[in-house]
């Protein structure tokens, strides 16, 4: 059998079968995506222990015969419980799986198998909760498997309804056996630095470890394999944008002249990243910079000032938002901070898709000319209608709201334009590091004066009589002249439900509903007696672009006093006198989304409440978000804690997708040492052979992980 490399295709080494389900599971296309499919945790057989002498909290392997399968709705929560009775002729155990109605076609009646998982009890018997298991024909069979491998322990990786665990170690197994020479991604200098494993040393001990203590030799490895590769890949990505050369865009008068007319001093840190924009706008290459700060923190108005700079070089600069309601926003509060002076020789044009035909060609005719030099819009910009006369400067308004591809088109509109990335969701320092590795990254910490804070109280399920103070809490400030906000995670939450559980017990409170939408919170403040005289209006994303602009604008100018709504007002809306946050079921949102949305509240002189109702139980993983966001306002602590809590998958965004799927085994809280190291030898390896001619396996390593569609992402962060 010919050798296979890392570069084979799965359908050329396994059969387009196989290879189509492991497609269709886990993305997968080549040996290198298979065996970058890493064990999630090793079992141990154990001994092979009788039924009837089970000990519970214990990890065993049983062998047994499937004696019955039934499937129910549960009662208490939605979805289906699976309960398979596997008996071994001493004694049952029930094996249960949440949601798992797939299983039914291999856990039929008769099959035997060997079951591994860890004793538990339920209604006074036996019971394995999501065990692993291999399924054999006959039972002699099965104890001769699970005899030989009884002290080796066993793979148990990601798997799907159509590709098991057992599946997946079996095809690794024979993919190991027949793989050939490997060039080794690391430097031998590296290699030997950090007493790290040769890469093929490293695959054989993470699938499959003679012992336990052969794995983190292994995973040591392959996380520096990860780091180098990824660190390596945006140095080269930076060397990309460095080598091209930018129009130079010098401040000029309209820049002077806005400063001048400041009504307040910029805050050290606006200065600060303000004076390196300005010194990146001038430089021989595109700049490249990424800011982040804390909501209210001032971003907006040094990206007008970046804007401005490039507008007195005679450049045009196009900020993109993600929501219309947020473009309007951003364009009237340009147009406000401009002034009678610097509006009409600017010109800031609106551009949408809510814009009546007759409107947008009149703004398409503005910025083709040249005559708007400040264009604001949501993604009819990308429109191919929609040309530039020289757009020198890109503005993404929170950018994890975009794909990489829609940023590109942006800048693609220009001739090497200047890219200002903007985002008022903190990014640690090793996320920054590790995702925006080829970018600048500038940050806004200080905070303008006259913010006068907010205060955040969690409103839990153990207490009921906090909830009712909730309410009298909000009557309360609108009648002391301010608004409030009221966030739910649904628009219609019995829709969303589908229905409850007809076996589920009837709600002890009818004012408190299980959960909650737009929907059922506006009902409750419809009966409730203390908003009897108060104006509450509802806003949603399943409104018109007008309906929702109409309604921004009517409780900005203190026309609504509750406004309940879902997170379409997570960011960027400001309405200076909203001193109110609700958050309803506060547990199905993030450590960052519950940030951001009480950042709406305390932006002005009013000092700010944030009530975070949730049912989480105290402890669970649910509350300790909730809990987090109540001890602290420091989005940086939180942003910590989120990725602490969540892992970067969920912190990352689908926006970084090319970069998500290189952290297979890298955690960046965890190895942060070790990226700050892999970036050091990045750079060390680069400085000398900047093409990667002597070091093939490092280039071959980030040609796999990073196909053509991954650097494109690389490229367009």
């Amino acid at each position: 059998m010919a050798a296979y490399t890392l570069e084979t295709r799965l359908d050329g080494a396994l059969g387009g079968k196989t290879a189509a389900a492991l497609h269709r599971a886990f993305g997968m296309r080549t040996v290198a995506d298979l065996l970058a499919h890493y064990p999630r945790r090793y079992a141990r057989h154990g001994e092979l222990t009788p039924i009837d002498s089970l000990v519970v909290g214990e990890q065993v392997t049983i062998v047994a015969q499937i004696r019955s399968a039934t499937e129910r709705r549960m009662r208490q929560r939605h979805g289906t419980l699976l309960e398979v009775v596997i008996t071994d002729g001493r004694g049952d155990v029930q094996l249960t799986f949440f949601n798992q109605s797939w299983r039914l076609r291999d856990l039929q009646v008769g099959r035997q198998g060997i079951f591994s998982g860890r004793v538990g009890e339920y209604r006074h018997g036996k019971q394995f909760a999501h065990p692993d298991y291999e399924l054999f024909e006959d039972v002699d069979a099965a104890r001769m498997k699970a005899e030989a491998t009884a002290n080796l322990p066993i793979p148990i990786y990601p798997a799907t309804g159509s590709v098991s665990s057992w599946q997946v170690s079996k095809i690794i197994t024979m993919i190991l056996d027949g793989l050939g020479e490997l060039a080794d991604p690391l430097p031998d200098s590296v290699r030997e630095r950090y007493t790290l494993l040769p890469v093929r040393d490293a695959l054989e001990r993470i699938h499959r470890p003679d012992f336990e203590d052969q794995v983190d030799d292994a995973r040591r490895t392959l996380r520096m394999h990860e780091a180098l590769v990824l660190q390596t890949a945006l140095l080269q990505q930076r060397q990309f944008v460095r080598a091209m050369s930018a129009t130079a865009r010098p401040a000029g008068k309209m820049l002077a002249a806005f400063d001048a007319a400041l009504p307040f001093a910029l805050t050290p840190d606006q200065a600060a990243v303000g004076d390196r924009i300005a010194a990146d706008l001038v430089g021989a290459w595109p700049m490249n910079r990424l800011v982040q700060g804390e909501v209210g923190s001032g971003k907006t108005l040094v990206a007008l000032r970046a804007m401005l700079q490039v507008a007195d070089a005679g450049g045009q600069s196009a900020l993109i938002a993600p929501t219309e309601v947020l473009a309007g926003q951003h364009l009237r509060s340009i147009t406000r901070m401009l002034g009678p002076q610097l509006a009409p020789q600017i010109i800031p044009t609106l551009l949408t898709g809510q814009l009546s035909a007759a409107e947008r060609r009149r703004a398409a005719l503005r910025v083709a000319s040249g005559q708007a030099l400040i264009v604001v819009g949501t993604h009819a910009l990308l429109s191919d209608s929609t040309t530039f006369a020289d757009l020198g400067l890109v503005v993404v308004d929170e950018q994890h709201r975009f794909g990489v591809e829609q940023r590109e088109t942006l800048r693609a509109k220009g001739s090497s334009p200047h890219a200002l990335v903007l985002t008022a969701t903190p990014i640690p320092r090793t996320v920054a590091m590790t995702v925006f590795g080829d970018l600048d990254v500038s940050t806004i910490r200080t905070m303008p004066d006259g913010r006068a804070g907010i205060q955040t109280f969690v409103a839990p399920a153990e207490k009921p009589s906090w909830f009712a103070r909730v309410w009298q809490r909000v009557a309360e400030e609108v009648a002391a002249g301010h608004q409030a906000f009221v966030v739910c995670p649904a628009i219609d939450a019995e829709a969303t439900a589908g229905g409850e559980d007809a076996d589920a017990p009837e709600q002890e409170d009818p004012a408190r509903p299980a959960h909650w939408g737009v929907v059922q919170a506006a009902r409750l403040l419809e009966q409730h007696p203390s908003f009897a005289g108060l104006r509450v209006q509802i806003l949603h994303g399943r409104m018109t672009g007008d309906e929702k602009d109409a309604t921004m604008r009517a409780y900005a100018a203190g026309d609504i006093d509750v406004l309940v709504a879902t997170t379409v007002i997570e960011v960027g809306v400001d309405v200076p006198n909203a001193s109110t946050m609700v958050i309803l079921e506060a547990d199905r949102f993030g450590v960052s989304q519950l940030h951001q949305l009480r950042g709406r509240v305390g932006r002005g002189g009013v000092p700010g409440l944030c009530l975070l109702v949730t049912d989480a139980e105290p402890g669970s993983p649910a509350r300790e978000r909730v809990d987090a966001v109540a001890r602290t306002t420091d989005g940086f602590e939180l942003a910590e804690t989120d990725l602490e809590l969540r892992g970067e998958g969920d912190v990352l965004g689908d926006a970084q997708s090319g970069i998500r799927s290189s952290l297979r085994m890298l955690r960046v809280v965890k190895d942060a040492d070790l990226i700050a190291l892999a970036r050091q030898e990045a750079e060390r390896i680069l400085d000398d052979d900047p093409a990667l001619l002597r070091h093939p396996g490092l280039s071959q390593a980030i040609e796999r992980r990073l196909d053509a569609a991954e650097r494109a992402a690389l490229a367009k962060n």
